[in-house]
């Protein structure tokens, strides 16, 4: 495991100019998966203790952190992401908060699964963040309460111990429990401001939900799909591809840099469990001069099988959503789409069921994260 980096510590006041010139950040090497609490998910902080100064939905607000230093409001400097008050102790022989006060947020996750790595941004904070933060996180069924989250019979697992953090940083925690979590609670020691939350993962789809669909994209991030790999990110993420509903701007689908050569860009993917597809949706919404000219589908069924294409070559129209019914069904566990030169598309959608095996290995993996 690639170490983590660590940043304590206050940064310094802001000097004026780009407020992100002396930001600390890093790589982490879990990045590379879904945020689980996408607001296109749909992810929300259905809770706080305290949102004083700043609101809790900031922290789930896609776009980094802004900071505008003229932005005062009746409660004082108004920020960007969310920010309590400042605790007090009991009593003027003891005005300092205790080592056990902190402020707490509840997190409902998008999409259910398995957290491999957790983002807790302090951007524009840079004396005024959380000395601390720890996560907790749950799992419980169906769509819970507030109140019903923090009842004695519900149980958390902490999944980042109280650690220090450092203000306007990217301050990331690898994760290592194996379980399918629904919740978080994240807290603050003893109080203070949070950016932006990011919640990496892999998500751990319902088997009883998608029996009962019985025909679903199998290849949506909601639905347990996800992105191995890809040619090229120059412009925006290849998950892009596999978010719900249609892209709702350029930025939104999935966009490589221009090719001056004789290949072609693609992406690979893994699908929720092997699966029968019977249709294929290709998307180029919003991508209007710099949509794939042509596109192909293949598809295999294991990680060691051949790959069969299912969508031959097929020409594309720009800001158009093209719709495919397979002569056959095709048997898979993988897929992938090739555009031909370069360009982009918004979404991939394969339409199908699950296999008996397929089926029967996803409950199987769900029972065993505790699902």
């Amino acid at each position: 495991m690639t170490a983590i980096p660590s940043f304590t510590g206050d940064a310094n006041p802001y000097g004026g100019g780009d407020p992100y010139a002396d930001y600390r950040t890093a790589d982490f090497p879990f990045t590379q998966y879904a945020n689980l609490a996408d607001r296109q998910l749909g992810a929300g902080v259905i809770a706080a203790n305290d949102e004083f100064f700043a609101q809790r939905e900031n922290l789930l607000v896609p776009e980094r952190a802004e900071f505008d230093p003229e932005h005062f409001g009746h409660k004082g400097k108004i920020m960007d992401g969310w920010e309590t008050r400042r605790r007090r102790g009991v009593s003027a022989e003891h005005p300092w908060p205790t080592a056990e006060d902190h402020d707490w947020a509840l997190v409902r996750l998008g999409a259910p699964g398995v957290i491999r790595g957790i983002v807790v941004d302090t951007a524009h904070f840079r004396g005024n963040y959380p000395q601390a933060v720890s996560i907790e996180a749950a799992s419980v069924p169906g769509s819970p309460s507030p109140q019903e989250l923090l009842g004695d019979d519900v149980k958390w697992t902490t999944i980042v111990p109280r650690t220090p953090v450092g203000g306007h940083a990217a301050n990331g925690f690898a994760v290592s429990a194996e379980q399918r979590f629904t919740h978080l609670r994240v807290n603050q020691h003893p109080d203070g401001g949070i950016a932006r939350l990011r919640v990496h993962g892999e998500v751990v789809p319902d088997p009883e939900w998608l029996s009962v669909l019985g025909t679903f994209d199998v290849v949506a991030l909601e639905n347990g799909g996800q992105v191995e790999d890809a040619s090229n990110l120059f412009y925006s993420p290849a998950t892009n591809t596999i978010q719900p509903g249609r892209s709702r701007k350029m930025d939104d689908g999935w966009e490589t840099r221009r090719r001056r050569d004789q290949g072609n860009d693609w992406i690979r993917y893994q699908l929720a469990a092997q699966a029968q597809i019977r249709a294929v949706e290709i998307d180029t919404a919003y991508l209007k001069g710099n949509s794939a000219g042509w596109a192909s589908v293949s598809v295999k069924d294991g990680e060691e099988g051949d790959w069969t294409e299912i969508l031959p070559r097929t020409r594309l129209q720009p800001d158009t959503n093209h719709r495919f019914v397979l002569p056959a069904p095709a048997v898979g566990t993988h897929a992938r789409v090739d555009i031909f030169p370069d360009g982009g598309i918004s979404r991939l959608r394969l339409f199908g069921s699950l296999t008996e095996d397929g089926a029967a290995r996803l409950a199987a993996r769900h029972q065993e994260l505790g699902g």
